[in-house]
């Protein structure tokens, strides 16, 4: 099956990176139309151990709440596959991406988001440097190496696996600037989805 973009991670960044692609629709843009986006989930997001207490804007929550609430703000927009399924290994072909999960299932898509959290990487098949995340209160944990999300071309990192520290809103607006740079290569100019409200 084939997607314009691979999430792989359903934590804090790959969820806000789903929501920001999947809010370019219903907005008259052709070029946002009919696009078709996967996350996948293995459910061990650290988020759903938070309490989060310190989010601007937002009241007392606990993690796996706000997990919730962005899952069913995806859900109404639309045009998410999710997949609780643990991706082995990535291929880069001529034209995108090849994806394999742990079951054997196979997908293709044109752009992939890394989003799978700092403990440890171990999908084969990517020519992916691995570092220390220097931002971590913990040793061992990791990080890729990129230059502004980027790992290879339509390749792209988020949240702590990108180098951010584990705090909700750095990973979340991770996720949104990656969203936004793959809109804008959809567009094919530079793009910010912003909404206003209607007026009486």
């Amino acid at each position: 099956m084939r997607y314009d973009v691979a999430i792989v991670g359903g934590g804090a960044s790959g969820l806000s990176c789903a929501l920001t692609l999947v809010s370019a629709r219903d907005r008259g843009w052709q070029w946002a139309e009919g696009r078709r986006y996967i996350v996948f989930d293995t459910d061990n997001s650290d988020l759903k151990k938070a309490l989060l207490r310190n989010v601007p804007g937002l009241d007392t929550m606990l993690g796996t709440e706000l997990l919730q609430k962005i899952r069913e703000q995806i859900d109404q927009w639309g045009g998410v596959d999710f997949l609780q399924e643990e991706v082995k290994s990535i291929q880069k072909k001529e034209e995108g991406f090849e994806l394999r999960t742990t079951s054997g299932k196979s997908f293709t898509a044109d752009y992939v988001v890394l989003a799978g959290g700092f403990h440890s990487f171990n999908i084969e098949g990517l020519q992916v440097e691995v570092l220390e995340n220097p931002k971590s209160p913990k040793p061992g944990r990791v990080m890729i190496k990129h230059k502004d999300f980027e790992v290879d071309k339509n390749l792209f990192v988020t949240g702590t696996l990108a180098g951010f520290s584990s705090h909700f809103t750095s990973c979340a607006g991770s996720g949104v600037e990656v969203a936004i740079e793959i809109l804008s290569r959809f567009a094919g100019k530079r793009i910010v989805i912003h909404d206003v409200p209607e007026k009486d």
